[in-house]
C-alpha cells in the first residue's frame, strides 16, 4: 500500500537522521573545542532537535495507524469498490460504524434557498421534479439532523468482501449502498455487484461526511440529482501493471436515475404523452479512466475522465399550455483533476488539496406528443456545469476552504426549436476544525446567484454551522 510505504520511509529517514545527530555532534564538538559552554550549547541543540523529531515521529505513527486501519490503496484516494481489509484478526467482523451529520442552517429566503440550489434553470425537466422531489438536502432554517449513516463491512471469505450503508433521514431508512466485491481476480481485475455509487468523476462515490464542504456543488445537484449516480448493477475495474497508476472501469447499471435516465412512472400520464414502457435493464453504461503519475512522497495528482450513456430517458414539458412528451437517450461527460500536497508539519498544517470537475449533459429526445406539427421532431437539450475548490491547512487541525461552482455556461435547446437559458453560480468559504479523527466542526458561508425555472434570478446568502461525529477516521 503506497501511503503506508511512504509513511514508513518517512519514519526510517527521521530515525536515521536522529541517530546520526546523536553520534556526530558530540564528537565534532570535542574535536573543535572542549569548553563547557560549547558542550552545553550543543546539548541544548540536541535536546531541541530530539523533541522536534519525537513530535514528528509521533504524528507519522498516528497517520500510519490510521492509514492501516482505513486500508488505503491508491495515491490520491482509495477507489470506490475497494473495501477496507477486515479479517478474523480484527476486533469486530463485520466492522460497524455510525456517522451523525447535523447542522444549523440559515438562508435569506426563509429556508427555501436549499431547494432552489437544485432547481436552477436548465432545459431538462424530469418526472422526479414534477413529483416535487426536494433538492438540496431538504434543509430548513434552524437546526437539522441531515442524516445518520450506519456502515457495515466485512470479509465474507477468501474470495469476497461485502459492504452496506444505511442512511436515516427523518423517519425513513434508505439502503444507500449494498454490494460485494472480489478479492482474488488475476491480472489486476476486480468485480463489484449490487447497489452502489458510480465511479463517475471524482466526487460522486463520496458520502456526505467525506465532502470538504457542507453541501454539494451546483453541477452535481442539477445534472445528477441529490443522490448522484447511484444504481444497481455490476462494475469491472482493471488496474494494469504500468509505470504510472492507471485504473480503467466499466459499469452496467439498471438505469433508473433521477436526472440521467428519468422515467414517467404513472401509466395514464405516460400513455397520454405517447411514451413507451420502460425497457428491460441494464439501460445505462459508464466508462471511466483514472491516471495518477508518481510525483514523489509529498505530492499526488489524479486525472480522470468519464462517459455515461442511458438508452431511455423521458420528460414532460409544458409548452403553451400543451403537455409535451419527449423520449430518447441521455449522455453525460465528465473530466476531473485532483492535486494534493502533504506537508511535513503535524496535524495537517500546510496541507493543500485542490480539485475541479467539468460535467456536460446532452439529451437527444424525440417529441412523442404535444403540438401536432412538432411530433416526430428531435430536440437536443445541453447543459454543462463545473466547480473548483481548494482546501488549505492554516493551523494544526484547522482548514480553510474556498469553492466556486456554476451551472449553465452552455444551457440550451436546439433542433426544431431554439431556446437559451442563463447561468447560475455561487462562491463558498468554509472554516473546518477537526479536533480528532472522529469529529469535525465547520462554519460555512455562501453567496448564491441562482436563475430559477420561472426565469427569476434569486441572489441570497446561506450560513451553515455543521458537525460530524463518527468513529471513522477523516484522514484522507
Amino acid at each position: 500500500k503506497k501511503t503506508m510505504l511512504r509513511l514508513r520511509k518517512h519514519l526510517s529517514n527521521i530515525l536515521i537522521f536522529c541517530f546520526a545527530v546523536f553520534l556526530g555532534l558530540p564528537s565534532a564538538a570535542h574535536g573543535q573545542a572542549g569548553t563547557s559552554e560549547e558542550i552545553a550549547e550543543i546539548r541544548e541543540m540536541v535536546t531541541a532537535m530530539k523533541a522536534d523529531y519525537e513530535a514528528r515521529i509521533a504524528e507519522l505513527e498516528r497517520r500510519l495507524a490510521a492509514a492501516e486501519s482505513a486500508g488505503e490503496e491508491t495515491v490520491v484516494d482509495r477507489p470506490q469498490g475497494s473495501t477496507q481489509s477486515v479479517t478474523a484478526g480484527n476486533a469486530f467482523n463485520p466492522r460497524i460504524s455510525a456517522i451523525l451529520d447535523g447542522n444549523y442552517y440559515h438562508d435569506g429566503l426563509g429556508g427555501d434557498g436549499a431547494s432552489l440550489l437544485g432547481e436552477a434553470a436548465q432545459p431538462s425537466h424530469t418526472a422526479h421534479e414534477e413529483e416535487g422531489h426536494a433538492h438540496g438536502g431538504g434543509q430548513s432554517n434552524g437546526m437539522n439532523l441531515r442524516t445518520a449513516e450506519f456502515a457495515f463491512s466485512a470479509t465474507v471469505d477468501p474470495y469476497f468482501d461485502a459492504s452496506a450503508y444505511l442512511t436515516m433521514e427523518g423517519d425513513e431508512i434508505d439502503v444507500e449502498e449494498a454490494w460485494f466485491s472480489t478479492r482474488m481476480l488475476p491480472n489486476g481485475f476486480k468485480l463489484k455487484a449490487g447497489k452502489f455509487l458510480s465511479d463517475f468523476g471524482y466526487l460522486n462515490n463520496k458520502h456526505e461526511h467525506q465532502w470538504e464542504f457542507a453541501d454539494q456543488n451546483l453541477a452535481y445537484l442539477n445534472l445528477l440529482g441529490d443522490h448522484g449516480l447511484q444504481d444497481t448493477g455490476v462494475q469491472l475495474t482493471w488496474l494494469p501493471e504500468m509505470p504510472i497508476y492507471t485504473l480503467l472501469g466499466v459499469e452496467l447499471l439498471q438505469g433508473d436515475q433521477e436526472r440521467v435516465g428519468a422515467f414517467v412512472e404513472d401509466v395514464d400520464e405516460r400513455t397520454a404523452l405517447g411514451l413507451g414502457e420502460q425497457d428491460d435493464g441494464p439501460r445505462m453504461v459508464t466508462l471511466f479512466a483514472k491516471v495518477s503519475p508518481d510525483l514523489g512522497y509529498d505530492h499526488a495528482l489524479q486525472i480522470g475522465g468519464t462517459y455515461v450513456h442511458n438508452r431511455q430517458h423521458q420528460e414532460n414539458h409544458e409548452e403553451a399550455l400543451v403537455e409535451t412528451g419527449l423520449e430518447g437517450e441521455a449522455d453525460l461527460f465528465g473530466l476531473d483533476v485532483v492535486y494534493k500536497y502533504d506537508n511535513a508539519a503535524a496535524y495537517g498544517k500546510g496541507d493543500f488539496n485542490f480539485q475541479a470537475e467539468y460535467l456536460r449533459s446532452v439529451k437527444d429526445l424525440t417529441v412523442r406528443a404535444g403540438d401536432p406539427l412538432a411530433i416526430g421532431n428531435v430536440r437536443t437539450l445541453t447543459t454543462d456545469g463545473l466547480y473548483f475548490q481548494g482546501v488549505y491547512g492554516i493551523l494544526p487541525r484547522w482548514q480553510l476552504g474556498l469553492r466556486y461552482d456554476a451551472l449553465g455556461m452552455t444551457n440550451e435547446v436546439t433542433g426544431d426549436i431554439y431556446e437559451a437559458f442563463g447561468s447560475s453560480d455561487r462562491w463558498t468559504a468554509a472554516l473546518t476544525w477537526t479536533p480528532t479523527e472522529f469529529s469535525r466542526f465547520r462554519m460555512q458561508y455562501a453567496h448564491n446567484d441562482i436563475l430559477t425555472e420561472a426565469g427569476i434570478r434569486e441572489s441570497f446568502n446561506t450560513v451553515w454551522l455543521h458537525f460530524l461525529m463518527s468513529p471513522v477516521s477523516y484522514t484522507h
